[in-house]
């Protein structure tokens, strides 16, 4: 595995003042409904489909889902659909609401 797949929640904050980054969540509609991080979209086919057909392969995009396992599936999954700036955020949204926005509830 690409010791590059994953990125820190620091890291992914920092970045999420950049606007060419792109947040993606992977996780259910259920889990989406109790946290969330603004401005991060959940994905569902459509989106799926956009990204896979109309997304720049240069596109830097950073998964994310609860502990930070399906979300380096899906950066997985679209570095071999040849997204060479896919990552996921370690730790997901649980280690996200704990350092970088407290105000996001943990289940």
């Amino acid at each position: 595995m690409e010791h590059d797949l994953e990125i820190s929640p620091t890291e992914t904050a920092a970045l999420m003042k950049d606007a060419n980054v792109k947040l993606i969540d992977v996780r259910t509609p259920q889990e989406y409904a109790i946290a969330r991080i603004e401005g991060c979209p959940l994905v569902d086919q459509d989106l799926a489909k956009e990204i896979l057909e109309t997304w720049p392969k240069d596109t830097s995009i950073i998964t994310i889902c609860h502990h930070g396992v399906r979300s380096l599936d899906a950066a997985v999954y679209l570095r071999q659909q040849g997204f060479t700036n896919a990552r996921s955020m370690r730790g997901g949204i649980d280690v996200w609401s704990q350092v970088i926005d407290t105000s996001i509830p943990r289940y």
